[in-house]
């Protein structure tokens, strides 16, 4: 099957997106001909100009991203035989849940946030989950509009919060930018003989250990968690974890690692455990294919519960 790239660009109304994508497009480098469905699912004050561009093979449609189908996406990549997508999101929708409507063989090449930085402080405060949502599987976030002087270090601290990964780019109000280059180390000692995970460290921890298996790999680590037990596994091998939520109580889940333990079995599940396990970079069906952590039990103890239930960023 072919697959067809698509470069996704989120955020709030207002924020940029229009405008950066009109560029691109005109940009003989981003736009070298190539049959391009421009897919808008929300209208702002701005509007395209395809009489701009060095080639007229952009196909523009306005669609409603609540409702929008798999088979509707398909007949206009067939109706302009597009060989990719650019595609403008409603900064009121999530972005997993379009994704989860997009045909087989779209491939997601790029996605960008872009952030009014004199607005967006109050859209995280008033609606962090639809926030966090565009953070957390963003490349890059663009902050906008910075006033000259302006500390942009709670702009670096919420964008690596959600996404330790996400490049940030700063364009300040006399049109210059600059790239966020602050390096956030982790709050435990990976190169120690056993990597000490605090109780609130936990989350990050996780998201580190799963985004980057193989730097763990042959390490030992040791943790608090609860007992989770795992269909398929059920004897020898468990998946203790904590519940972490990401931005709001809405996204809570429980975030757990497969471990081997010869005495899996007789774990209650949902009891607290200190767990200290040697780390291997492998595959495993939790991960869908994928190479992610899977834990070798040195000791596994009964423990109190964390001061936390839930473990957070």
């Amino acid at each position: 099957m072919t697959q067809i790239p698509v470069y996704v660009f989120t955020g709030f109304l207002d924020s940029g997106k229009t405008k950066f994508i009109q560029e691109t497009l005109e940009d003989t480098r981003f736009n070298a001909g190539e049959r391009t469905l421009l897919l808008i699912f929300e209208e702002g004050e701005e509007e395209y100009d395809i009489s701009t561009y060095p080639h007229q093979n952009v196909y523009l449609e306005v669609l409603d991203q609540e409702t929008v189908t798999t088979k509707q996406l398909q007949a206009l990549v067939k109706k302009y035989k597009a060989q990719r997508v650019v595609a403008e999101l409603n900064g009121m929708q999530l972005v997993g849940d379009l994704y989860s409507r997009f045909p087989e063989g779209w491939v997601v090449a790029q996605e960008v946030m872009f952030a009014d930085a004199t607005t967006f402080m109050a859209y995280n405060a008033n609606m962090r989950n639809l926030v966090m949502d565009k953070l957390v599987g963003g490349e890059m976030v663009v902050f906008n509009r910075i006033p000259l002087g302006a500390d942009t270090m709670p702009f670096h601290k919420l964008a690596r919060a959600a996404n330790r990964r996400i490049d940030i780019l700063y364009e300040f109000a006399d049109g210059s930018t600059a790239f966020d280059d602050i390096e956030d180390p982790l709050p435990f000692d990976i190169n120690a003989p056993v990597i000490t995970v605090a109780d609130e460290d936990y989350a990050l921890w996780y998201r580190d250990v799963t985004e980057e298996a193989q730097k763990y790999d042959g390490k030992t680590v040791r943790f608090k968690g609860q007992v989770a037990k795992l269909r398929r596994e059920k004897n020898a091998m468990f998946a203790p974890g904590r519940f972490v939520m990401t931005c709001c109580a809405d996204d809570i889940q429980f975030c757990g690692i497969p471990c081997r333990f010869e005495g899996a079995e007789k774990l209650e599940s949902r009891s607290w455990v200190n767990v200290e396990a040697k780390i291997t970079a492998e595959k495993h069906p939790l991960y869908k294919g994928e190479t992610g952590p899977v834990l070798t039990a040195v000791s596994v103890t009964p423990a109190e519960p964390a001061a936390e239930d839930v473990a957070t960023f």
